[in-house]
């Protein structure tokens, strides 16, 4: 996407279109008078009419009839009330204008940014979150039909009217633009069919994005992890065809490999819930069972682009879940690669064994503190819905610096308990040090309680997006389907340390 770094007039515009922020009263607005000489008086009269809607998140368009050939439309925005809008509000409002511009096959686009203001936001953050929105706005679930012949379009190139300082305007937009792109290409992944994404090709994506961006990589085989001991995710492979991968990616800011936080992902390319088979309509969609390696790879591609002051190493374990005569079955004993035995009672309640084996061994790789990411159960939507991430934590300091970086990106986390009763469930065996399934009651927590005793001290925040991870409708930041859910938060976190250590 091409910024123009010259801030234009509105006589000086010459895109298609010219987006528009309004409210009842604009008259406060910093060149209103100008644009209204420019457009004409009577749009102050529509406004007043509600012939534009002045309502938040509400578009209208309508024609441009002046001088400036080039200009076809004027597409304006309700902000509402901009003494309560909020950069969330803001950025869910430019992803209705970005499936707008999307609808319009609009390629250039020009945006009048003082228009949009409102305190505390300036114009660098309108332009950050212009790029985001409707950059998140913007993108559409690719699909395998045969029968489109449509040309595919994109946001091409963002023109500016702006008194603001248009450097720091464009490198604002260049950073949001980065979080949506990289937001879109973590969809992209999880709305893969998994006859496309198996392990040793999410493997594949891995190495091109570490190429990309010169991190360290390591991506370990069936024979390699075999020679290690890694039972959990070894296990959780026996019944496929397709062999399982342990991906690292180490991103290293400082001189010494100190400090480092440690982003896990799971990466089951498709659950079939193994002999605990699913339902034939629970089935459908498990290609998504991987969103947490997609987070994982989103967050790194953003902290490729923006290189933070801080030592990062990503950790996917990558398998399908798969029924066959090898597959491992419930009453199954299992070691793992911390050495804990673990009696298998749900062969549907994988996730938590890659995890576990994932995690021990970011430990080994230097991380201090520990962020794992997966679709990990059912629970957590029964409990807490589909629009919010349900999270455990040992640690309560490093949990609300987490919950900061969460609420800034506007992707809602809410904290459960994890009791000492509930370890004690975890730890029931009479055969083995765990158990991967203590009951159908807690599961959420029973879930990431079992990934929590292979952190052990280690400061440490577990993230189901089982319930976040996928759309089952169109939403104002994109279509139904993958949402990328915590790519964003991630990486906003990761720059927030790397502040502190400036």
């Amino acid at each position: 996407m091409k910024i123009v770094k010259e801030a234009k007039t509105f006589d000086q515009v010459n895109t298609e279109v010219l987006i528009v922020g309004v409210q009842k009263n604009c008259d406060h607005i910093e060149g209103w008078k100008d644009f209204v000489s420019f457009y004409g008086e009577s749009v102050e009269d529509w406004i007043r009419t509600c012939d534009i809607d002045t309502d938040r998140k509400k578009l209208t368009k309508l024609p441009y009839t002046g001088q400036n050939g080039q200009l076809k439309r004027v597409l304006f925005v309700g902000l509402g009330d901009t003494k309560t809008l909020t950069e969330n509000e803001l950025r869910e409002t430019f992803g209705i204008v970005g499936k707008q511009l999307r609808a319009l096959k609009v390629n250039e686009v020009s945006i009048w940014l003082e228009s949009f203001t409102a305190n505390p936001i300036d114009e660098e953050t309108i332009a950050f979150l212009f790029a985001e929105g409707a950059g998140l706005g913007f993108y559409q679930t690719p699909n395998y039909k045969t029968t489109s012949n449509e040309v595919d379009v994109y946001m091409d190139t963002v023109h500016f009217v702006t008194n603001g300082d248009i450097d720091e305007i464009a490198a604002a937009y260049e950073v949001g633009k980065i979080y949506a792109e990289s937001v879109n290409e973590a969809r992209n992944l999880v709305n893969l069919p998994p006859n496309l994404l198996t392990a040793t090709e999410l493997g594949h994506y891995a190495e091109k994005l570490a190429k990309q961006y010169d991190f360290e990589i390591e991506i370990l085989t069936k024979t390699e992890l075999e020679e290690l001991g890694m039972g959990g995710i070894l296990s959780v492979n026996k019944g496929s065809v397709e062999e399982p991968r342990l991906i690292t990616i180490k991103y290293q800011a400082t001189e010494k490999w100190e400090d480092v936080i440690g982003l896990v992902g799971k990466g089951v390319t498709y659950d079939t819930g193994g002999y605990s088979i699913k339902t034939k309509t629970g089935m459908v969609g498990m290609k998504g069972d991987m969103g947490g390696a997609a987070a994982v790879l989103g967050a790194m591609k953003i902290i490729g682009e923006v290189r933070p002051n801080k030592n990062v190493v990503a950790v996917i374990g990558s398998t399908d879940n798969m029924i066959s005569g090898e597959a491992f079955k419930p009453d199954d004993v299992i070691t793992m690669y911390s050495g804990k035995t673990v009696e298998v009672l749900n062969t549907d309640a994988e996730g938590r064994l890659v995890l576990a084996d994932a995690v021990t061994y970011a430990k080994q790789q230097g991380a201090n503190y520990l962020i794992d990411v997966a679709t990990l159960t059912g629970g957590v939507i029964t409990a807490l819905g589909f629009d919010k991430t349900g999270s455990l934590t040992n640690n309560e300091e490093f949990f609300d610096a987490f919950i900061e970086s969460s609420i800034e990106t506007g992707e809602f986390v809410w904290g459960m308990p994890l009791t000492e009763k509930d370890k004690k469930r975890i730890r029931k065996s009479d055969v083995a040090d765990l158990n991967n399934s203590p009951g159908s009651d807690g599961h959420m927590i029973f879930g990431g309680g079992f990934v929590g005793e292979f952190v052990e001290e280690t400061p440490w925040i577990h993230l189901d997006i089982a319930g976040t991870s996928n759309a089952s409708n169109a939403h104002d930041l994109g279509p139904k389907g993958a949402t990328g859910v915590m790519v964003r938060t991630l990486a906003t976190f990761v720059e927030r340390l790397g502040e502190q250590n400036n």
